[in-house]
């Protein structure tokens, strides 16, 4: 019996007559893609006889395989003599091809194998085979022909078919091997720890019902071996063809790759491939993928295939630095392959926005494939403003005078776009009378200057090969760009705030509620698992994160921990902005008295950067006397390396004090592990609200009118999640001491205080 493979006609077809150079990162509008509007447009015109989004499907036997391919063909029209056309549409926002020697070969292909499967069912004499181009932004059409008989047709796909079996034979061969190795896999450890095998049960059972899980975890219960365990005992059970561990932080990103090479190292036969982000792993001082700034991005194409096949065949934990050993053996931009592989992989480690994100997302990944993966959101407490950030979008006045200056000799379109956009701004400041401006609609005008903009500008960029002159260009686009696709998302959860003022204005489409686009852009996938923490209150996170009320589960498990490993106490002094001088002393004194208690590594952390600056140089200079004494303090602006450096300086053998001065919320109040007598104590100075200002108390607003208290959606909720994360970072294993100190009488208060995990109260 052959082994079947099941793909649609795109993929089939991208993967062998894809070619040539990458894109310029400014033509991802501009890309031959399926444009919704313009394929309606071009089937508005069909006759009564024609057929639209015709569903095709044929089997075709190579070796040892069964090739089972399906698609729906754009068009498929029936002339006056009762000739057949197969219509496959394209459409671009540049130039559409002028004659038949522009057209592209992987386009041609597509439509040949529609052409074989009509053919092959109806078996006409002859077949036609036209390719529909549309200029987006004109309507222009273009029309390209070929006639061809049914045998020609069939050489073709079986040729198709051939040059695709190697990479098919592959994956066949790796699944086989990777099903045996998961159904001989053991969990990695000698027993499961308290809450461990209830939340790898729960993550199983809404794999199997296909629902969405919300689950508080408390530190060391070991969430990513109780999530990946079972998503991948999922797959070799045949629920699973794919799964996502998404995460926020490098450093979660690493604990991932950490635990599937244990699982690797107990038998496990896995392709796991890590995203990094293009700006880091760009092999290039200037990220461009210009054929002409980067040698790996000339003729990507060419040799893609081969460095999937090769890297597929000899590799199985797929990081950073395997992906970059094997980019530049054949040449390939390292992010793009990174991406290539994403579509191959039976897990993929990668940020947030490739699942979320309307710019970013893996736009190749088909609804049969998402129908059977699976998404684990680690950290998920972070994706609430994360996604307000992904659905939200600004326009800054200034970006648009400044290239209005400077295409003003250079462009006269892209100049007298960037004017009539800087003209709209100059307009709302004269007519308002005040530093804000806050409405719920779209600003119909502004997004219609804005679109004009992009094809000025998609003009200039794609005929202008000096990068630095045109970075500035580049950079606006993207925002415009941004722009235009958020005021299509644009609904009742949404406002339009400007901030006005004598030397800028801003304009930002404000998403209010992720909750429902969360939704949307999670739709089709087999199941969501949500994870952290801290997601307390759980009813706020189920809300902002799209729960359904009647399908998805929620677990809450307790602390694995003893609560004499805790020494909580709390300091009722005021941390509110306008008592922070006046108790800036007694702080101060509160905190030595901590360090002189019990000598060790410390963490004090603090809700804002001015604070945290404030009172550091108030304690060092009381201390400036302490030869046994180091402080550090963290930077907005820290580099990677300094990051590793401000944390490896926590060592379990240093002698005297060391302080780390941080903030609640960055880089150092989650996903670390400082276990043992690395870290002694950590203080918390504040509850975390975040500073009053116009975004938070929009938001405060929008949820009051919807029924809710909206000071805890926007301050108090986002705030005492910081603290729980930041206060979490001290007792990591289950011989870990230490001792937490809450500075700031709102502790006492019975609201602040039912947010507390049981074991700080």
């Amino acid at each position: 019996m052959k082994d079947q493979v099941k793909i649609a006609v795109r993929p089939l077809v991208e993967y062998v007559y894809r070619s040539g150079d990458l894109d310029s990162g400014f033509r991802a509008g501009t890309a031959l893609t399926e444009g919704t509007k313009a394929h309606q447009q071009v089937q508005r015109t069909y006759g009564e006889a024609d057929q639209k989004e015709v569903y095709l499907s044929a089997e075709i036997p190579c070796g040892d395989l069964l090739f089972v391919i399906d698609g729906r063909c754009d068009g498929l029209l029936v002339e006056e003599d009762g000739s057949v056309v197969i219509d496959e549409i394209k459409s671009t926002s540049g130039e559409i091809p002028q004659t038949l020697e522009d057209t592209y070969p992987v386009h041609w292909a597509q439509a040949k194998c529609y052409a074989y499967m009509y053919a092959r069912e109806h078996e006409p004499a002859r077949m036609k085979i036209q390719l529909t181009y549309v200029q987006v932004a004109t309507g222009e059409q273009r029309r390209f022909q070929q006639e061809a008989i049914f045998a020609e047709l069939e050489l073709f796909v079986r040729d198709v078919v051939e040059n695709y079996a190697p990479y098919a034979r592959m994956l066949r061969d790796h699944r086989i091997t990777r099903d045996r190795s998961i159904s001989g896999l053991d969990f990695p450890f000698a027993s499961y720890r308290a809450g461990q095998r209830k939340l790898a049960g729960a993550v199983y059972k809404v794999i199997d019902e296909g629902v969405k899980l919300f689950a508080k975890a408390p530190t060391g219960i070991g969430k990513t071996i109780s999530t990946t365990f079972p998503a991948v005992k999922a797959m070799g059970t045949g629920q699973l063809e794919q799964f996502f561990y998404l995460t926020a932080k490098t450093t979660t990103r690493t604990a991932a790759e950490e635990t599937f090479a244990l699982m690797q190292s107990r038998g496990l036969q896995m392709h796991t491939v890590t995203i990094t982000a293009k700006e880091k792993i760009c092999f290039q001082d200037q990220v461009s993928c210009r054929k002409e700034d980067c040698p790996f991005a000339d003729g990507y194409y060419d040799r893609i295939n081969e460095a999937v096949l090769d890297i597929l065949t000899n590799e199985l934990l797929i990081t950073r630095q395997i992906i970059e050993q094997y980019a530049r053996k054949h040449r390939v931009c390292p992010f793009e392959f990174s991406l290539d592989l994403a579509y191959a992989a039976d897990a993929v480690i990668c940020d947030y926005n490739y699942i979320f994100d309307p710019r970013i997302s893996l736009k190749r990944m088909f609804a049969e494939r998402k129908s059977r993966t699976a998404i684990l959101i680690d950290e998920a407490h972070n994706l609430v403003d994360r996604a307000r950030e992904m659905y939200s979008a600004t326009l800054n006045k200034g970006d648009f005078l400044s290239l209005q200056r400077e295409y003003k000799e250079l462009n006269a379109e892209v100049y007298k776009a960037a004017k009539a956009v800087n003209a709209f701004f100059i307009q709302l400041r004269k007519e308002s009378d005040a530093n804000a401006q806050i409405t719920q609609e779209v600003p119909v005008q502004l997004v219609e200057r804005t679109a004009a903009f992009i094809l000025a500008a998609e003009e200039e960029l794609g005929s202008r090969q000096d990068t630095e002159q045109s970075q500035s260009l580049l950079q606006v686009y993207f925002a415009t760009q941004n722009f235009v696709r958020i005021s299509k998302l644009y609904d009742e959860r949404y406002v339009t705030y400007a901030e006005i003022s004598s030397r800028e204005v801003s304009m930002k489409l404000f998403c209010l509620d992720p909750s429902h686009l969360l939704r949307e852009m999670g739709k089709g996938f087999r199941s969501h698992i949500f994870f952290s923490a801290t997601l307390t209150p759980m009813s706020y996170f189920r809300d902002m994160l799209g729960a359904s009320p009647e399908e998805d589960y929620t677990l809450s498990l307790p602390s694995p921990f003893f609560r004499e490993q805790l020494a909580v106490q709390i300091e009722p002094l005021s941390t509110r902005y306008h008592d922070r001088e006046g108790t800036k002393l007694g702080l101060v004194r509160r905190l030595g008295q901590m360090i002189t208690d019990r000598p060790g590594n410390y963490l004090f952390f603090f809700p804002s950067y001015a604070y945290m600056n404030l009172v550091y140089e108030a304690f060092a200079a009381a201390h400036a006397e302490d030869a046994n004494l180091r402080l550090l303090l963290q930077r907005g602006d820290m580099a990677e390396e300094e990051r590793d450096s401000f944390l490896s300086a926590f060592d379990a053998g240093n002698e005297g004090v060391l302080i780390g001065f941080a903030v609640m919320g960055g880089v150092f109040s989650e996903g670390i592990d400082l276990v043992g007598d690395r870290l002694t104590g950590v203080a918390i100075v504040g509850v975390g609200l975040p500073q009053i200002g116009l975004e938070h108390d929009i938001i405060r607003d929008y949820f009051n009118s919807q029924g809710k208290n909206g000071f805890d959606y926007a301050y108090v909720f986002p705030g005492m999640n910081k603290v729980l994360q930041a206060g979490g970072r001290l007792i990591r294993t289950e011989t870990d001491q230490g001792e937490l100190l809450l500075i700031d009488d709102r502790y006492l208060h019975p609201h602040y205080a039912a947010l507390m995990p049981d074991e700080w109260k």
